[in-house]
């Protein structure tokens, strides 16, 4: 790919047209995940204190509603956006997506009750569905052959914004708190609404068109619903395979947002302080691995070992977690949980491989749709298993039980991929019909 950002100066004598390359999408993902990851720490808090005078138990209550609900959008909104792009273009989606947000992080800061919350957290979950429009953009602009590592590329914009934006929120949302009382914790918010509209803005004067006219396929309802968008799943054996092994290994990953900060605090009596640190810790060594490892060895390794990579280091670093007796021994397992990075890259080179130009928006959508099932099974299901494995009736105290789970759900999913990948031949694979 050539790496001049410009074409060449049109016949009629009007500027160049800006090239869409990856450091266009890195840019725009990055400021997006910073704005959600500054409002991580002081979403729940300001529920607490702000709406519920610090009521803990209905709080964690209405923030497990919230996180379902912005977990349903997603499913529901993503093979949308995805399906629009593939029409009008990745630009489009983006941008309105980005600038939708900012005004969405502006409700949220100037909620007077939690019915405008709520409602905020819809908004957010519907616009914030746009990461599937960003996935489709990267398998635009590059080869298939070199779609792994350009993924890892993506997934370190992830693990820059949510070890930057947690750690920025935690800080603006402690200041405003000691100045301004309990409606200093929106600070944050408004602090997001400005990363999303500065986002707005690099997007319409840098940002450019990544779908070329002759690729786009007319917008389809049948293809922008859930269920529409994940029936192109179905269009190949292989493809379908590939979803099943993406959608456990999504489920299994549920397992650190629903319960970490509650299994640290309960068996290494952690506070905020070292979870933080924890949690920035794991977010560092994802960066590195998915922005210098894989990018490194994606071309060398191939994405079928990079896949089984991803999944046995998984288990292995989820089976750590859950029977860790101390707290170093739980950091241990961090570097060999990092080779999980390798995971998302593979699937995403193999997945994208097995359709057309003009189906990666819904390809995308249907995956964002899955981790939507995920997003809203996984809470459930892991806090359920954590409750019952603490209980004075369980037979057994076991805390690690939800990681133990995780690993169980990983062995599943190696397994599978073993299924699925013999009945494929080495090579890149021809989209499907």
């Amino acid at each position: 790919m050539n790496s001049n950002p410009y074409s060449s100066p049109t016949q009629d004598g009007s500027p160049p047209v800006r090239r869409a390359t990856l450091a266009f999408i890195f840019v725009t993902v990055l400021l997006d995940v910073l704005s959600l990851g500054v409002i991580i720490p002081v979403l729940p808090k300001m529920i607490e204190e702000d709406f519920l005078g610090g009521n803990t138990s209905l709080a964690a209550v209405y923030t497990g509603l919230f996180g379902t609900v912005w977990a349903l959008m997603q499913f529901l909104f993503s093979p949308l956006l995805g399906a629009l792009s593939d029409q009008f273009g990745r630009r489009k989606v983006i941008l309105l997506s980005c600038f939708g947000l900012g005004l969405d992080y502006i409700l949220m800061a100037l909620a007077p009750n939690l019915i405008w919350l709520f409602v905020g957290r819809v908004l957010s979950g519907i616009t914030a569905a746009s990461f599937s429009t960003a996935g489709a953009y990267i398998a635009d602009v590059t080869p298939p052959e070199k779609r792994a590592a350009s993924y890892g590329l993506f997934g370190a914009a992830w693990g820059i914004g949510f070890i930057v934006g947690p750690a920025v929120g935690g800080l603006l949302g402690d200041y405003g708190l000691q100045t301004f009382g309990v409606y200093g914790l929106r600070i944050p918010l408004w602090v997001a609404a400005g990363l999303t509209i500065v986002n707005a803005a690099y997007g319409f004067f840098i940002l450019p068109e990544s779908l070329a006219e002759e690729n786009r396929s007319k917008f389809s309802w049948k293809k922008a619903n859930p269920l529409g968008s994940l029936r192109l799943l179905r269009s190949h054996s292989e493809l379908l395979g590939l979803a099943a092994i993406l959608l456990i290994y999504q489920l299994a990953h549920q397992v650190f947002p629903s319960v970490f900060v509650l299994y640290a605090g309960h068996r290494y009596a952690w506070g905020p302080r070292v979870v933080g640190v924890t949690l920035m810790v794991v977010g560092l060594a994802s960066v590195v691995m998915q922005g210098f490892v894989v990018r490194r060895t994606a071309s060398i390794l191939g994405e079928r070992k990079m896949l089984f990579i991803g999944l046995v280091f998984g288990a292995l670093g989820y089976l750590i977690y859950g029977v860790a007796p101390t707290g170093w021994l739980f950091w241990s397992a961090i570097p060999v949980f990092s080779f999980v990075g390798f995971f998302s890259p593979a699937i995403q080179g193999l997945m994208t491989q097995r359709v057309s130009a003009s189906e990666q928006g819904q390809l995308q959508g249907a995956n964002s749709s899955l981790m939507g099932i995920a997003g809203m099974a996984g809470p459930i299901m892991f806090t359920s298993i954590f409750s019952a494995a603490i209980s004075q009736s369980a037979p057994v105290n076991l805390p690690g039980a939800p990681f133990l789970v995780a690993t169980a759900l990983h062995v599943l999913a190696i397994v599978l991929a073993i299924v699925v990948l013999l009945r494929v031949p080495k090579g890149e694979a021809k989209p499907a019909p």
